[in-house]
């Protein structure tokens, strides 16, 4: 028998939730889950809830058409509030949390080809062949334009010297293969841990952002990263360069969002803190999802509603 308290609407609506929750991750199942709450006999939603990842849910946050999204790297959202990078104008989004994830975005160049840094290949116009992610709106592409951007030149110029774009699904695990076949010049990407070391092995060299580019592009918003030997040591040989971070996944809504509904999602987050997977073990350690932790950047401020939520839970002093 169904409790006192779950109306018919409430049952049937559990059901779909537990079981999508359920099929979450399991082989064919779509990976990013949309969640659209409406009032019975209703065409239109209440609130829509988008486990997304790409910066083109940012406006549709803005607009007041989603509630809660996710985007990664955090810092995008950073470009969002500033108005920089893709976004014409600032947008009025606020942090509700953000996931910890530690991780950079590296642009690796063979180095059979000669190429030393991205100047290089703007001066050599050199026809790369580079891989890239499939996903149109990848974050990685903000972070690609922009510091090609800085450069001087773009993926478009790449393909006008007579170089190819390839786009790879997922994390490029098999690529520094295709580059040691000599199949590819470069792989621009993120989740270093991944295939950085495997790229080393094959010949490359991970490129060093300068000192005048680092600074334009944490003018814009983003932030710099170092990847070494002493943090990726699977790395066969000695690494130690700066580029940009990639790290959190940013929990966020409008800065119109009303305080009621963000207390209500801080407080399903806390409960639900043990059942909410993450990149670390245990529950979804709070107190480092509101204070810009290395691993969980602050992207834009708190909405008013979770910073006073996670101040009075004692996550935030």
């Amino acid at each position: 028998m169904a409790r006192p308290h779950a109306t018919p609407p409430v049952i049937r609506s559990r059901l779909v939730l537990e079981v999508a929750s359920e099929l979450m991750g399991r082989r064919g199942i779509p990976a990013q889950a949309r969640v659209e709450l409406l009032n019975q006999g209703m065409s239109r939603p209440e609130l829509c809830l988008f486990g997304s990842n790409a910066p083109s849910v940012i406006p549709e946050v803005a607009r007041g058409d989603v509630q809660l999204a996710i985007v990664n790297p955090s810092t995008i959202l950073t470009l969002a509030h500033r108005g920089t990078g893709p976004f014409s104008g600032a947008l009025p989004v606020r942090t509700i949390t953000v996931l910890p994830s530690h991780d950079q975005f590296i642009f690796a160049l063979a180095e059979r080809t000669g190429l030393a840094s991205l100047q290089d290949v703007r001066d050599r116009r050199y026809p790369l062949r580079v891989s890239v992610r499939a996903q149109p709106d990848h974050g990685g592409h903000v972070l690609t334009d922009a510091v090609l951007a800085a450069h001087g030149f773009s993926m478009d110029d790449i393909v006008s010297w007579g170089g190819d774009v390839r786009r790879h699904a997922t994390i490029p695990t098999a690529e520094p293969a295709a580059v040691e076949r000599g199949e590819l010049d470069a792989i621009f990407d993120e989740a270093v841990a991944n295939w950085a070391p495997a790229a080393v092995d094959a010949g490359m060299r991970i490129v060093n952002l300068d000192e005048p580019t680092l600074q334009h592009l944490e003018a814009m918003g983003f932030r710099r990263a170092r990847v070494s030997r002493s943090q990726y040591p699977a790395l066969s040989r000695e690494v130690d360069v700066t580029t940009l971070d990639f790290s959190g996944w940013a929990v966020f809504t409008s800065a119109d969002a009303p305080d009621d509904l963000v207390t209500m999602i801080c407080e399903a987050l806390e409960t639900r803190r043990d059942r909410i997977p993450w990149e670390g073990d245990g529950p979804l350690p709070l107190d480092r999802m509101c204070i810009d932790a290395e691993e969980a950047p602050l992207p834009a401020p708190l909405h008013p509603a979770a910073e006073r939520f996670w101040r009075e839970r004692g996550y935030l002093r």
